[in-house]
């Protein structure tokens, strides 16, 4: 039976990494996969997923438009894919989560999405909120915060490393503007 599985963490936790490392284990068994990504991060450049220790490759694009259902049904009809990987998930639309939960429902197609839970204000994204209702398998991705806890939340600063408590939710960035603490040190930064 396919399912929909939701891999999360904070940023810089590694998770590109494993869904390169994991659609690579398909194609080493001569099964094809396909890999999405959101449109509108280019930081490894346009319809590509990158990880931060150099790993990449090219991916299609989904933006908020994008019936992900119709073109996964379009794609097993053209020859099929063994396996739909998807990286930033928390970009997805609650409609496009039922979409990939629809795919593997009725395509028999496991799709494994990627993201971040929660945002720099500790709020969950619409995306990630819907996975985390609809998934059938949840598995957390461990990082660290600098005291060596779990790191579960993320500030965002600015060029000159002070933390940002507002701003819109969506701000592409990595190292340079984000940092994953355990959840103690992010109230301390959030001074709450």
């Amino acid at each position: 039976m396919a399912k929909l599985y939701f891999m999360y963490s904070t940023m810089n936790a590694g998770k590109s990494t494993l869904l390169l490392q994991a659609a690579h284990n398909y194609e080493e068994r001569g099964m094809a996969v396909l890999l999405l990504t959101a449109a509108f991060d280019g930081r490894a450049g346009a319809g590509r997923i990158g990880s931060r220790i150099g790993l990449g490759r090219e991916a299609e694009t989904f933006d908020s438009e994008s019936d992900l259902f119709a073109r996964l049904e379009v794609r097993q009809r053209e020859g099929g894919v063994a396996c739909v990987f998807v990286d930033e998930a928390q970009f997805l639309t609650e409609a496009q989560v039922w979409q990939l939960a629809r795919a593997a429902d009725d395509l028999g197609l496991p799709v494994m999405c990627y993201g971040l839970r929660v945002d720099f204000q500790g709020k969950l994204f619409p995306g990630s909120a819907v996975l985390l209702a609809l998934a059938d398998d949840l598995r957390e991705v461990r990082t660290i915060c600098h005291c060596g806890r779990k790191a579960t939340m993320v500030v965002r600063q600015d060029a000159e490393g002070r933390v940002l408590t507002a701003g819109e939710q969506v701000q592409i960035g990595g190292n340079e503007s984000y940092v994953s603490l355990c959840r103690r040190h992010w109230r301390a930064a959030m001074a709450d």
